[in-house]
This record gives structure tokens, sequence and C-alpha cells, in this order.
């Protein structure tokens, strides 16, 4: 099982409708199979996600955040792991925005 504790994660690549960019790390903390983490940086001033790691080692989990226009943003996530060949582990991210549009997106964030 992996070991999402204490571990910082920056993101690589998004689709145009996300608002985190290569400016933005996230910093994850996990308790047994619950998972917290937070994030800022680019246009994410504060963000906070809170969610479950899966016995496969996949998250499910929610987010909220301020941008820079002070808006409140959030939405859903499953992340799939990939470890990288240095050993470094990569979330491979699809997420829905949860406000009137719903819009989808995917993403992967790399820990640096």
């Amino acid at each position: 099982m992996i070991d999402y504790n204490n571990r910082t994660f920056i993101s690589v690549e998004n689709t145009e409708n996300g608002e985190v960019s290569s400016k933005t790390y996230f910093h994850y903390y996990q308790e047994g199979r619950i998972l917290y983490a937070d994030y800022e940086g680019g246009d994410i001033v504060k963000g906070k996600l809170v969610g479950i790691v899966n016995a496969d080692d996949t998250l499910e989990f929610r987010y909220n955040h301020i941008n820079i226009s002070n808006e409140i943003r959030g939405g859903k996530c499953k992340s799939t792991p990939v470890i990288t060949n240095d050993g470094k582990i990569e979330l491979h991210e699809e997420w829905q925005w949860i406000d009137q549009k719903q819009t989808e997106g995917r993403s992967v964030i790399r820990e640096v």
C-alpha cells in the first residue's frame, strides 16, 4: 500500500477548464485510510481536500479552494497512482467541478 503522508506534489498536466497549474503545490497527509491535503499557488490562493485511500491505492476526494478572483470553487476527484521510473508517485486524476455547469477534466500531479 502506498503511504501518501508528508508527500508534496506539483501539477504537470491539466485540462483547460482546470485552475491548477505548474505553480500549484499539494501537501498530502494520511491517517489510516483518511487522506487530506493543503494546496496553493498560481491561481489558487488556498485550497483543501479530504478523501479516502482505497485498498488499491486509488484516491477519492472532494476539494475546495479560493482562487485569485476570490471565488470559492470545489469539486470531486478520483486519482490513480502510477510509480515513475525514478520511484516517484504520479497521480492521474479525473475530476468534476461541483457547480452549475459540472464540467469535467483530467490532470496529472507528480511527487517532487
